[in-house]
């Protein structure tokens, strides 16, 4: 057996070992051990294979699959231009804390600074954003490779979940290949390539020793991106308003105030607010964020990992979990709940398709309890104005780009293995149409996406640069027009496509059986985005009195 086959064995197997279910690969020939090993793996049963032609898609593919698996995935790429093009993904994994596992074929170390073919320096490509970086070597016929191979997968792997440092991240693994590629037909190695019955190397978290917070200051839970349940438990266990993002995976309880970001611009209950604990990393919200560096307002910040949110270097405290110590005084919750209910009406009575009833009307059809992807800019922000959030809302949040979003959410619907939605505008839908090519022989998800054409980037409307004093350059290096076809695009993919151009057009179309992926566009008018917003806030004004 040839050392890149032996080598590409093992690894796959140790791989498998700890707790790896899904692989993503663009394909290459300087990868072809590891493509053959997991072909077979995926033949055998061990692990289900993802191949797609562009790297980027790849990455945010396996990004998909983690948000909907909670598991390590591996994406496996070759030499040159192809690792770089995982960067964008590397970093989304990096600011979300997502165990991304990258897999990055090279030539063998003599071959580096000679001109060979797709050959250049992939080592720490990516910089401090991966938690771990390992240089694997070209593999050789020697004793003592099987333990080294085993060893660093099962560390790798460890430190990508975070397994003792509670701080998960993407891992990058540069695994140089020498000629031949691919398996010789021969079976001989000097030792054996089985490893141990489990991983290699089997490792404990540590402990986690919880801060006590107690009742008194007039106290708002705020749950960011990855926020989880413990932010729903905190605010209800101290009867406190829970201002909980779409992808917090919080927004749900007696505590939820859906319209806390017009509550924190418009309330005088703002101004009360004496001590905010922060969970997750909150990044929709400029009321958030001025309340967050608002002198004399106490921040505490719960960050279970090494990193912690603290943008305006305002916490005074950041503890790796909380306990609450007892229930506060109801009056305060109750006060903000009924300011909720003045301003929901307000949404309600909205005319016409616009973004927050768009938002709206599809998280009502999905149901509190479905999934749905949204993207960056406008789609999120749509969302988060929404009575109703699916509890299974996945955002990329850690940069909150709007790289790989149509790949996340094939990647997370194939993790739900049900149906599943995706909302996202039409920016978002171009910069990653090339998720919509699905070769005849992958696993295909039932994935519902809805676009929010307004035909260019309709978040710098409501922005400094929408204003009237910039109108003169604003279309050209802001609003980016596009003219483009979302039909025609999807019909070069041989996406079913349909246009709803009513609420109840867009009802119906999102409450049909989800059976492979469709398109669904909905048409706005960028250009009344920022008289919305100021419509909206003067009724939230008015409905306060």
């Amino acid at each position: 057996m040839n050392p890149s086959t032996a080598f590409a064995t093992v690894v796959v197997d140790e791989l498998i070992r700890n707790g790896v279910r899904e692989v993503v690969l663009a394909p290459g020939s300087r990868s072809a051990p590891l493509a053959l090993a997991l072909a077979e793996a995926d033949r055998a049963g061990l692990l289900r294979l993802h191949v797609r032609i562009d790297e980027r898609t790849a990455g945010f593919l396996a990004i998909g699959l983690i948000r909907g698996s909670g598991l390590p995935v591996p994406v496996v790429t070759t030499s040159g231009t192809a690792v770089a093009n995982l960067h964008p993904a590397v970093l989304e994994a990096s600011h979300s804390g997502l165990p991304l596992l990258v897999l990055s074929a090279d030539r063998p170390p003599e071959l580096r600074g000679s001109g060979a073919n797709q050959t250049t320096d992939q080592l720490k490509i990516f910089g401090d954003t991966v938690r771990l970086f390992h240089e694997m070597g070209t593999p050789s016929k020697q004793l003592g490779q099987v333990a080294y191979w085993r060893s660093v997968v099962s560390r790798a792997v460890s430190v990508a979940v975070g397994a003792r440092t509670a701080d998960p991240g993407p891992i990058q693994l540069n695994c140089a290949f020498a000629e031949p590629l691919v398996p010789d037909g021969v079976d001989d190695w000097p030792e054996p390539l089985d490893g141990r019955t489990a991983a290699w190397t089997t490792v404990h978290p540590g402990a986690v020793s919880p801060s006590a917070v107690s009742p008194g200051p007039k106290t708002v839970v705020i749950a960011g991106d990855g926020a989880s349940q413990s932010a729903r438990l905190a605010a209800e266990a101290g009867n406190w308003p829970l201002f909980a993002e779409p992808s917090s995976r919080s927004r749900i309880g007696p505590s939820v105030i859906s319209t806390y970001r017009l509550l924190l611009a418009s309330s005088p209950l703002a101004g009360e607010i004496e001590r905010v604990l922060v969970f997750g990393h909150p990044t929709l919200s400029r009321p958030v964020s001025k309340l967050l560096a608002t002198p004399g307002i106490e921040v505490i910040v719960v960050a279970p990992t090494g990193r912690w949110p603290d943008a305006a270097r305002r916490a005074s405290l950041v503890a790796p979990a909380l306990e609450v110590t007892g229930p506060d005084d109801p009056a305060w919750l109750e006060k903000w709940q009924a300011a909720d209910a003045l301003v929901q009406p307000v949404l309600g009575k909205l005319d016409g398709l616009p973004g927050p009833v768009i938002a709206a009307t599809m998280a009502e059809a999905i149901g509190a309890d479905g999934m749905l992807v949204v993207g960056s800019s406008n789609a999120i922000r749509d969302l988060d104005l929404s009575p109703v959030v699916p509890i299974r809302t996945v955002a990329n949040r850690g940069l909150a780009g709007i790289d790989g979003t149509l790949s996340t959410a094939v990647g997370a619907a194939l993790a739900n293995a049900g149906p599943t939605y995706a909302l996202l505008g039409d920016l978002a839908f171009l910069h990653d149409a090339n998720g919509l090519v699905i070769g005849p022989d992958e696993p295909r998800p039932d994935l519902r996406i809805v676009v929010l054409n307004d035909n260019g980037g309709g978040i710098f409307s409501t922005l400094e640069q929408g204003a009237g004093e910039h109108a003169e350059h604003f279309e050209r290096v802001f609003g980016t027009p596009h003219a483009v076809s979302l039909e025609a695009l999807c019909g070069a993919t041989q996406t079913p496509y349909r246009l709803a151009k009513t609420r109840e057009d867009l009802r119906a179309a999102v409450e049909g059986t989800v059976e492979g992926i469709d398109v669904i566009e909905v048409r706005v008018d960028r250009s009344g985005h920022r008289d919305l917003q100021a419509a909206i806030t003067a009724a939230v004004g008015e409905a306060l009195g």
